[in-house]
């Protein structure tokens, strides 16, 4: 009976590190990409508008967000009982107008800042053909975090920028990521939770809710694929 107890005990051990080499990085990778949509669509993802708010503090920010897949994205801010403020992020440049931090014109966006955000232009998602894109994706293994069995992947984009990005193990959605940016000279890292994801009706599974240091983005209104007039991506 010994026997049988220790020949199971290491047919199982063998099936679960068996199932952990099985899990390679492209094989997640696909996995994530068929989850939030599938490679066909992600594809044709050429534009994305999401609407909603920041609480922050006790107040509701309004928050709207337009890309444009590759050429810009926008940001617009609205504070109750100031001016609008926005932060534009393009291939080359990028521009902050935020008059509630005691801005009276756009200011360019620091390098560290430009460099993160234009991560975020690739609508398409940076796990789509990565090595094609010059990035880099390894895994570093697997790790619970909010509460969820997630594997933990280091993403080293083209331009240098750094990120760590959690994947549910279960459903393959990326629940938190992890970037280091430069804030005032100092580098600071930025965690950003993921959750409440919902399926547009074209097909496409976003997060509804992202949580960061400065609180948490809820956005009442995704939508895909509509014109986007391009000038909004210069700084007026």
């Amino acid at each position: 009976m010994k026997q049988i107890k220790k020949t199971l005990l290491a047919l199982f051990l063998l099936v679960g590190v068996n199932a952990v080499k099985a899990q390679t990085v492209d094989e997640i990778v696909d996995k994530y990409i068929t989850a939030i949509g599938g490679k066909e669509k992600m594809l044709a993802l050429n534009s994305l508008k999401m609407e909603g708010s920041l609480s922050v503090q006790g107040f509701d920010i309004g928050i709207t967000v337009t890309i444009l897949n590759g050429k810009g994205s926008r940001t617009d801010i609205t504070v109750p009982g100031q001016s609008d403020g926005y932060r534009i992020i393009t291939p080359t440049k990028g521009w902050n107008f935020l008059p509630f931090q005691g801005q009276s014109s756009p200011e360019e966006a620091p390098e560290d800042q430009l460099k993160s955000g234009q991560s975020g232009l690739d609508l398409q998602s940076p796990f789509l053909n990565y090595a094609a894109k010059g990035h880099k994706i390894e895994l570093l293994g697997t790790e619970k975090t909010e509460g969820t069995d997630c594997f933990k992947l280091k993403i080293t984009y083209k331009n240098g920028k750094v990120s760590t990005v959690f994947v549910d193990t279960k459903n393959y959605y990326r629940i938190k990521s992890v970037s280091t940016i430069n804030v005032n000279g100092e580098d600071t890292e930025i965690e950003t939770v993921y959750s409440d994801f919902k399926k547009t009706p074209e097909g496409y599974v976003f997060p509804y809710s992202q949580t960061t240091p400065n609180g948490t983005i809820s956005y009442t209104s995704i939508t895909v694929n509509k014109p986007v007039d391009e000038s909004i991506f210069k700084a007026n």
